[in-house]
């Protein structure tokens, strides 16, 4: 299998959005994980409405000024991926998504990748049974030695992004792949800090570069 094709992955959804009054409907999207979604920049700040579940809404409602789409976030800060599964079908799958996206690589180093993994399994297969379309996101940068590549952070955070590609491929959903958009930055010149409000919180410049990963996703062919 292989990661969807985000020229048709969402066309559905595309078309529910470019529908105009009396023909459209509420499309509703789910951003589910832990802190980075929740939007805390510097512990204890939330800045909502700098963090990219609201930018993409942002974004989306500039590109379809017709629609009506709610963003609806159920992330919730310093969770990892198995109490997020647990709580997946109460908080989430209660709000009828028609998206859903799931960020939890950054704090999933804790229960690990096996645990992880079972998780997003449940995540992915909970939501695709409801007819939900699923984007898997991978982790976003923290400074905790993550630019060492001998340094155990490097090998942790680089293999729970390669974990999510991988279920992003198997189960031929949509990949918002934060991680690589964070190691550009790096490669052309940048600072990881640049990125970040917080040892492990991105500033509004990562999260624009996240909520640009996931705007791919609704393009207008």
């Amino acid at each position: 299998m292989a990661i969807a094709d985000r020229r048709a992955y969402l066309r559905d959804i595309v078309n529910l959005l470019l529908a105009q009054w009396p023909n459209n409907r509420t499309v509703n999207i789910v951003c589910h994980g832990h802190s980075v979604p929740a939007g805390y920049f510097a512990t204890p700040l939330v800045d909502t409405f700098n963090a990219y579940p609201a930018l993409l809404h942002r974004d989306l409602k500039q590109r379809f000024p017709y629609a009506v789409v709610n963003v609806i976030v159920t992330a919730i800060g310093g969770e990892g991926s198995p109490k997020g599964a647990d709580r997946f079908a109460a908080d989430v799958l209660c709000h009828r998504p028609d998206v859903v996206t799931i960020d939890y690589g950054l704090n999933d180093r804790r229960p690990g990748l096996a645990w992880a993994e079972t998780a997003w399994r449940s995540m992915i297969e909970a939501s695709l049974a409801q007819g939900a379309k699923v984007l898997l996101l991978t982790p976003t940068w923290d400074n905790s030695g993550v630019l060492d590549p001998a340094g155990a952070a490097w090998r942790e955070l680089s293999c729970h992004a390669a974990q999510i590609r991988r279920l992003a491929a198997e189960y031929n959903v949509g990949l918002a792949d934060s991680y690589a958009a964070f190691e550009r930055h790096v490669a052309a010149g940048g600072e990881v800090t640049d990125l970040l409000s917080w040892s492990n919180h991105p500033n509004r410049r990562g999260h624009e570069l996240v909520a640009q990963e996931l705007l791919r996703w609704f393009a207008i062919l």
